[in-house]
């Protein structure tokens, strides 16, 4: 077998996002739900006392090895336990575009239905969320959106009590001088959506974004 062979046998056919497990790999479940005869998205708020408490989110989670084979599968776990709806009840319908986030998060998003008649079959998980509320799918339109700028810089150094650490030798390394400080600052879109339960901002924000850029190209 010569090296070439070797080479595109070690290559999956299909292409991943490299460096994967270097990330935080997480999946969400875009949930609708039907009430009235009228379509909407649920969303969740987080309990003020874990992490980014009090922010609105899909439900979701973090990959568990032990737990999961897919992140499908995490999407589903995470709908369960912090919703309690039964897995049964949970329609999966198509899997979303992956979400690479600055932050270093990549998130799989799975759109499906949660086949309940109304927000009081859920037993929520009062330990991760606070209160779940829906939205009627059409308020997610382009007027609706708010649109900002967050900036994300490269930096090779952080400072511990006053004194700057390098965490990155890029003068030592030989490198140009434009990397021993901050280097590659880029602005990133924040999209905001204000609705009466709070504001949607964020990952959850983004992925809607992404739906409804589909859905509002078919009108």
């Amino acid at each position: 077998m010569d090296e070439i062979t070797k080479l595109l046998q070690a290559i999956p056919q299909e292409p991943d996002i490299l460096a994967r497990e270097r990330y935080f790999n997480c999946a969400v479940l875009v949930p609708l739900v039907k009430i009235d005869s009228q379509w909407h998205f649920l969303f969740q708020v987080r309990s003020p006392d874990i992490r980014q408490g009090s922010e609105i989110c899909f439900p979701g989670g973090g990959f568990d090895d032990g737990l999961d084979k897919t992140l499908r599968d995490t999407a589903i776990r995470e709908s369960y336990e912090e919703l309690g709806v039964a897995t049964e009840n949970i329609e999966l319908l198509r899997q979303l575009d992956t979400l690479v986030s600055p932050t270093g998060v990549i998130v799989e998003s799975y759109l499906g239905i949660l086949h309940i008649k109304n927000l009081a079959e859920l037993q929520i998980n009062r330990e991760e969320v606070d209160k779940v509320f829906i939205v009627p799918i059409d308020f997610f339109v382009s007027e609706n959106i708010e649109e900002y700028k967050i900036n994300v810089e490269m930096r090779p150094y952080d400072y511990d009590g006053g004194v700057r650490i390098e965490t990155f030798p890029a003068k030592e390394l030989g490198l140009p001088e434009k990397y021993h400080n901050s280097w590659g600052v880029q602005q990133h879109r924040a999209i905001i959506y204000r609705t009466k339960a709070g504001v949607i901002w964020g990952i959850t924000a983004e992925i809607i974004y992404g739906i409804m850029q589909k859905w509002q190209a078919l009108l």
